[in-house]
C-alpha cells in the first residue's frame, strides 16, 4: 500500500515531548485509481504503543490515528449534518466493536466516527451518542453500539513509521473535494457508561497544530 510523501501532505515538526509512535510528521489523503489512500507517518514505529488492558469495558482506553475531514456524515451512511466526520484507526484491548459481532480487540482496525464538541470530555470532543429510543440512519457495518460509528473492513497497513488505509472512492461521497487534518489521540469509555460514552481524553498531536483541516485531497502523483 502506498505510503509515500505527496504534495498535498500536511507536514509537522517532530517533538520529543510526544510519544514517538504518535508524533505525526506527515499526513495525507490521496486518490489513486479507484481508491483513496489515508496515510500518516510518525517519528517512531507506527502502532507499536497500545493501551493497557483493564479487563472491563467501562473506563477502558482507545488509542487512535485519526483523519478529521470535511466529509458530511451523509457521505458515509449516517443522517446528514451530524458532526465532524473522521476516519480513525484504533486499538482497544478491552472490547470488540466489529460489524456483525466480529472480534477486533486484538488488532488495529479502522472506523468512521462522527465527532462533536462536548465540554464534559477532557479533550473537548466526543463520538456522538445515539440517544436511547432513537433510530437514526446507520451504515450496514454499524457495530450495533449507541454511537455514530461504523466498522468497515478496509485494508489497513502498518509498515515502519507509517499507517495507511485504502478505501474505495465509490464508498465515500465527496472525497475528491474534501479537506483533512491528522490527529493522534487517546479516547476513553465513560466509567459510568453514560453519555458521552466515548470521549477524546487526550490529544497527542494535531498535524496542523490548530485542527484547521488545511490538507486538500488530491490525485496521487
Amino acid at each position: 500500500m502506498p505510503g509515500h510523501a505527496h504534495d498535498n501532505a500536511i507536514t509537522a515538526e517532530p517533538s520529543e515531548a510526544i510519544m514517538a509512535s504518535f508524533d505525526i510528521i506527515e499526513t495525507s489523503i490521496v486518490t489513486q485509481g479507484d481508491d483513496a489512500i489515508f496515510t500518516t507517518r510518525v517519528r517512531g514505529e507506527a502502532g507499536i504503543d497500545k493501551p493497557d488492558a483493564t479487563g472491563k469495558f467501562e473506563g477502558s482506553s482507545v488509542y487512535a490515528y485519526v483523519w478529521p475531514t470535511t466529509l458530511n456524515s451523509g457521505d458515509i451512511g449516517f443522517d446528514v449534518d451530524q458532526g465532524i466526520v473522521a476516519l480513525a484507526v484504533t486499538f482497544h484491548p478491552d472490547f470488540d466493536d466489529a460489524a456483525n459481532g466480529g472480534k477486533n480487540r486484538h488488532v488495529w482496525h479502522p472506523h468512521w466516527v462522527v465527532l462533536g464538541e462536548d465540554a464534559a470530555c477532557p479533550g473537548g470532543l466526543k463520538v456522538h451518542d445515539i440517544p436511547e429510543g432513537t433510530t437514526p440512519k446507520v451504515p450496514p457495518t454499524w457495530p450495533n453500539v449507541p454511537l455514530l460509528i461504523d466498522s468497515p473492513e478496509y485494508p489497513t497497513d502498518f509498515t515502519g513509521d507509517t499507517v495507511a488505509v485504502s478505501i474505495p472512492v465509490a464508498l465515500i461521497g465527496g472525497i475528491a473535494d474534501a479537506s483533512f487534518d491528522g490527529v493522534t489521540a487517546g479516547l476513553k469509555i465513560n466509567a459510568n457508561l453514560h453519555a458521552p460514552l466515548l470521549c477524546v481524553d487526550n490529544v497527542f498531536k494535531v498535524a496542523s497544530g490548530d485542527l484547521s483541516l488545511p490538507g486538500k485531497v488530491a490525485p496521487a502523483k
